[in-house]
C-alpha cells in the first residue's frame, strides 16, 4: 500500500511559515504537518547531541501522525542533518539550498546572516568560498527574537538590524540564512540596496515540488499545525510576520 505524500516541516517557531508561503505556490496540493517546537530549548542553544536527539523525537511524533518525510526548515536543525540517518522518514535540511541559491557569477563578496549556531558550524562559509570571492558572515540571533516577539519595526529592532548588517555594506549577495529573516526582507532591502537577497525557502520548496509534479497544481491541501509552545503567541506571531492566519494544536 502507498502512502500519500505528506510533508512534515520543523522549524524551532515561525520562520518556516515562510516555506508553507512557497509550497501554497509551487505544491499547492502537498498536504504539510507543521512542527513549532517553541517549548523546547531554542535550537541554537543545544549542544550537538542533544539537538540531534530532540529532532529525532519530533521526527518521529511526525512520522506516527502521516507525515512520509521532512523538511528541517530551521538552519540550525539542519546543521545535525547527518546524524540523522535512522530517522523513521527521509530528512532533508535547508542549508544544501542556501548554498546552491548563490550563483556562481556573484565573485564579489557574500554575506551569510543568521543564528549562531548556523554561523558556528561554518557550512555556509565553507561551502561558498570560491577563489576571489569574500564569505562575510554575522550572528543575527535578536533579528529571529524580535520577528517571534512581533516586535519588528520598533526602535529596538531598527537598531539591531543596523548594527548586524553594518559591516556587510559591500556584499554583492546576502544570504538569509535563517527563515525567519525574509519576513522582514524589505527591512534588508533598505538597509543593503545594492545586495541580491538571497531566500533559501525558495529553492527548497522547488526541489520539494520536483519530487512532487502531482502536487503542483489543484487546490490548497491541508496545512496542520502543531507546536510544543504556545499556541496563541505562534498565532500572533505568524499574523504579524507572515500575514497568515494560523490555527495550531499544542502538543506536549
Amino acid at each position: 500500500m502507498t502512502l500519500q505524500p505528506c510533508l512534515g516541516i520543523v522549524d524551532w517557531g515561525i520562520g518556516g511559515i515562510g516555506l508553507v508561503r512557497e509550497l501554497d505556490r509551487c505544491a499547492p496540493g502537498l498536504p504539510v504537518l507543521y512542527w513549532s517546537d517553541a517549548g523546547a530549548m531554542p535550537y541554537g542553544r543545544m549542544r550537538t547531541a542533544d539537538l540531534a536527539a530532540r529532532l529525532g523525537v519530533v521526527i518521529a511524533e511526525l512520522a506516527d501522525r502521516g507525515a512520509t518525510e521532512v523538511v528541517l526548515a530551521c538552519n540550525a536543525a539542519s546543521t545535525v542533518v547527518p546524524r540523522l540517518t535512522r530517522a523513521a522518514v527521509p530528512v532533508e535540511g535547508i542549508i544544501g539550498h542556501g548554498l546552491a541559491s548563490v550563483p556562481d557569477d556573484i565573485r564579489g563578496p557574500v554575506g551569510v546572516i543568521g543564528g549562531r549556531r548556523t554561523i558556528a558550524s561554518g557550512c555556509y562559509r565553507r561551502g561558498l568560498s570560491r577563489p576571489g570571492r569574500e564569505v562575510l558572515s554575522r550572528v543575527a540571533q535578536p533579528l529571529s527574537a524580535h520577528i517571534e516577539a512581533g516586535s519588528v519595526g520598533s526602535p529596538r529592532f531598527v537598531a539591531d538590524l543596523h548594527r548586524i548588517v553594518g559591516p556587510l555594506h559591500r556584499a554583492q549577495a546576502l544570504v538569509l540564512a535563517c527563515t525567519h529573516y525574509p519576513a522582514v526582507g524589505e527591512w534588508f532591502t533598505e538597509a543593503l540596496p545594492d545586495a541580491v537577497l538571497i531566500d533559501p525557502a525558495q529553492r527548497l520548496a522547488a526541489a520539494i515540488a520536483e519530487r512532487h509534479p502531482s502536487a503542483r497544481t489543484g487546490p490548497t491541501a491541508e496545512r496542520a499545525y502543531l507546536t510544543s509552545g504556545d499556541v496563541e503567541s505562534m498565532r500572533r506571531g505568524a499574523a504579524i510576520a507572515w500575514g497568515v492566519e494560523v490555527r495550531a494544536t499544542r502538543i506536549r
